[in-house]
């Protein structure tokens, strides 16, 4: 029998005990630190069997998953709703010391699966992702903040650019905040000027064309703030910033492209009419290596859209997803639906066909409840093309599920 080594995890320190069945034989507590975890190291070094057991709790538990990994040991990174499940008593007492007992017993007396390292290549994929939406985020955000200012200083500009927050958008807003500073140029002073300083290579008709456009919004404009105002400052500030951050949104992009391409997973997710390069990067750094799931019930619980039941005698309560899973991979496979639909012109695609079956039966489902049911499809879909190792074909997809749940 294995001996327990239980941390419940804080902030920059754990408190570890050591079990060797039911008699704890050393309690301390562990600093995130090289001469912490040397001594944890020490206490490992000397026990039987030693497997590692702590609750994931977001970044501060990776100092303990990295020490793992380095030192080769075997570790469960527990799942704390399940760990509540099986922990859980009448008694609500709680201090670190008595939580890493809990986890103690919890293992003692339940299985719990060990935890497999993910390849690297996946983990960069997954923190570039995560990267990747704090970006967009901030993008959002930071447009947000620019247009506002600019219905100060020149908001006829914004009907120069079909995007908003295209480079060149940015770019002519940087060079030209406020009317005035277009007033100053001749047409083809103004045409030389964004032909040579915007890092769009424009040509010489679509450079003239946006110059006159320029010239007659300068002409009708009453901005509310003057040239030198706080505002003209204020938008190329945040101009700048959105430059920044689209050059390192497109960075990014190209980062995880680079990385998922060289993985087997790359070219079965592409082949799915609506999932793109960056998509699939993405969701291959979300979803991890989908082999180690037994089945596609378990990915549904793992993104979080298995059904939440409740009934009680005579009452029954409408079924919801329980949203407990992986929010990120959630929202990626959502928007995946949702562009698989919106492109359904372009491929034939059997999650789109069961879109529209769901939404025409004698009692449509609701749009929601039907994207859902393709996210469950969707994901049945992966780990079927993933088992099989397969790229997607029409003709493959399970048409007589389809069919038999219609």
């Amino acid at each position: 029998m294995s001996d327990v080594i239980a941390l419940d995890v804080s902030k920059n320190h754990s408190y570890v005990v050591w079990y060797q069945g039911q008699r704890c034989l050393a309690e301390f507590d562990c600093l995130h630190n090289q001469s912490g975890f040397k001594h944890l190291k020490r206490i490992i070094t000397i026990a039987k069997n030693p497997i590692v057991y702590f609750e994931a709790t977001g970044v501060y538990s990776r100092p303990i998953a990295r020490f793992c990994q380095d030192n080769h040991l075997l570790y469960v990174c527990l799942n704390p709703l399940e760990l509540h499940l099986h922990s859980e008593s009448l008694r609500r007492l709680k201090t670190d010391k008595l939580d890493a007992h809990k986890i103690a017993h919890s293992v003692i007396e339940n299985d719990y699966r060990l935890t497999c390292s993910w390849d690297k290549s996946v983990c960069q994929l997954r923190e570039l992702s995560r990267f990747y939406n704090r970006v967009i985020a901030d993008l959002k955000l930071k447009q947000v903040k620019l247009y506002t200012a600019l219905q100060q200083t020149f908001p006829e500009e914004e009907q120069l650019f079909i995007s908003r927050v295209s480079k060149l958008a940015l770019n002519v807003i940087l060079l030209f905040p406020h009317p005035d500073f277009v007033k100053e140029f001749s047409r083809t002073r103004l045409k030389n000027k964004l032909i040579s300083e915007t890092d769009k290579k424009l040509s010489q008709a679509k450079g003239l064309k946006y110059a006159e456009k320029l010239l007659a919004f300068a002409q009708i404009s009453y901005p509310a703030a003057d040239a030198d105002s706080i505002q003209v400052q204020e938008v190329q500030y945040y101009c700048r910033q959105l430059i920044d951050l689209t050059k390192e949104k497109e960075a990014l992009i190209r980062q995880m492209t680079k990385i998922a391409q060289e993985l087997s997973a790359f070219e079965i997710y592409t082949s799915i009419p609506g999932i793109g390069s960056s998509t699939a990067a993405q969701l291959i750094g979300e979803l991890g290596d989908l082999t180690r799931f037994d089945n596609s019930n378990q990915i549904n619980a793992y993104v979080g859209i298995d059904i939440k039941r409740y009934q009680s005698g005579g009452y029954q309560r409408q079924d919801h997803i329980n949203k407990r899973g992986n929010s990120h991979a959630r929202a990626l496979v959502y928007l995946i639906v949702r562009n698989m639909i919106r492109q359904k012109a372009a491929a034939p695609n059997h999650i789109v066909d069961y879109y529209y079956q769901l939404k025409k039966r004698p009692l449509p489902k609701r749009d929601k409840v039907a994207i859902v049911a393709c996210m469950n499809r969707t994901l049945k879909c992966l780990y079927a093309m993933v088992m099989a190792n397969t790229k997607y074909v029409y003709a493959y997809a399970d048409s007589k599920s389809i069919k038999s749940e219609s």
